[in-house]
């Protein structure tokens, strides 16, 4: 794991995916959304909110655990997407760029957007809003939980 981490809160994903869908309002309009499950569907629920699109398909690609990435596998396609014109993809990251490359495969006509973007994977995008480096790990509200943390004095004498 990177040494550098980017830790968002649920208040930060929510504003930056408001950031996100004022980025896309004049793009429109769109058929539907389609999210890549599972980072892209707390973002696609609240673009889809903000631009008033009802109709959401899910492109269920699995390429992370925890804290790597791997080779990524299909477990479903967006059928109702057709070639995806008209429709806005959205994922919560674009890293590698690897995940965005096998969607665009299947829907060559639509738009393809994130909240956050790195170096490599931002060729792979349409619209982003924040560039994090590389060499940084994000860790995203449904994967954290509030606890409890030793004092700096603490872990200093250890």
């Amino acid at each position: 794991m990177s040494n550098k981490e980017f830790l968002i809160t649920w208040e930060q994903m929510h504003r930056d995916a408001k950031a996100l869908a004022w980025r896309l309002i004049d793009k429109g309009p769109w058929k539907g959304i389609v999210a890549i499950t599972r980072g892209g569907m707390v973002p696609a629920c609240i673009i889809a909110r903000e631009l008033d699109v009802r109709l959401i398909e899910t492109y269920c690609i699995s390429s992370y655990d925890h804290d790597n990435q791997r080779s990524a596998n299909i477990l479903k396609g967006p059928e109702a997407a057709g070639d995806g014109e008209g429709w806005l993809v959205i994922d919560d990251l674009v890293d590698s760029g690897n995940t965005f490359k096998i969607a665009r495969e299947h829907l060559p006509k639509a738009h393809f957007a994130a909240i956050y973007g790195k170096e490599i994977g931002i060729p792979t995008v349409d619209t982003f809003v924040t560039e994090v480096s590389q060499d940084t790990w994000i860790h995203f509200p449904w994967d954290m939980t509030v606890q409890y943390v030793a004092p700096i004095a603490e872990t200093v004498k250890a």
